[in-house]
């Protein structure tokens, strides 16, 4: 699948193959069999992340087009990205989730970009989809700007699982599905919410991720 990408621009997309870290999918320019420096220090909520692209020049349009304009269409594109990129965590995942949306910026923006990856993933690989598994308990605007403990803390308490929901993820292995991870932090608050809910691990697959904290609007 090649929509929205010219033979020149799919060329220029920086699909993340082998070697990266197992914890947070950031690419190694050779193996080393270890977790990155950051993930060694300060372990993670989640347990693993994968990426299908670095998020940069090349593949940023790209993916506002499809937060921001409308673009529903790539759905079944940057699905395929991360099934591929995510296969071997997919593979264990007992159900599939997305990143949810507050409901007042869910209404602006009329559809949850995460919610329409997830749905087709999990679909594909025949596992659970849990739309409403988390909820977002308020709107923290974008985390564009903001430092890596800056972002933890904007969001350290806004993401939970309804009591109603926590039959859906009491001991199964759940993937989270989102866009865009820079620091993690989004994506560290959601894992925290399913594991109090009795989930046994949080896997973590997006679009893309940023190599090294930069100033690319997200």
């Amino acid at each position: 699948m090649t929509t929205g990408l010219s033979p020149g621009a799919w060329e220029k997309v920086a699909f993340i193959d082998a070697p990266f870290c197992d914890g947070c999918g950031s690419p190694y320019e050779f193996e080393t069999g270890l977790r990155c420096a950051p993930c060694q220090t300060r372990p993670r909520a989640f347990d693993r992340a994968r990426a299908a692209c670095l998020y940069d020049e090349s593949s940023r349009d790209l993916v506002l087009q499809f937060k921001h304009a409308d673009r529903t269409d790539l759905s079944p594109l940057f699905a395929a990205w991360i099934s591929r990129a995510a296969s071997d965590v997919l593979g264990e995942a007992d159900a599939v989730a997305p990143v949810p949306l507050h409901g007042s910026r869910l209404f602006r923006r009329k559809y949850n970009q995460a919610a329409e990856i997830a749905r087709l993933v999990a679909k594909k690989a025949g596992r659970a989809y849990l739309p409403d598994a988390l909820v977002r308990k308020r709107d923290t605007g974008s985390q564009a700007g903001r430092s890596g403990s800056g972002r933890r803390r904007n969001v350290a308490a806004d993401f939970a699982v309804p009591p109603g929901r926590r039959g859906q993820v009491a001991g199964k292995r759940v993937l989270l599905i989102d866009d865009v991870m820079t620091t993690g932090a989004t994506a560290e608050a959601c894992a925290r919410a399913l594991r109090s809910a009795g989930a046994v691990g949080v896997d973590v697959a997006v679009i893309a991720r940023v190599k090294e904290a930069a100033s690319l609007p997200i």
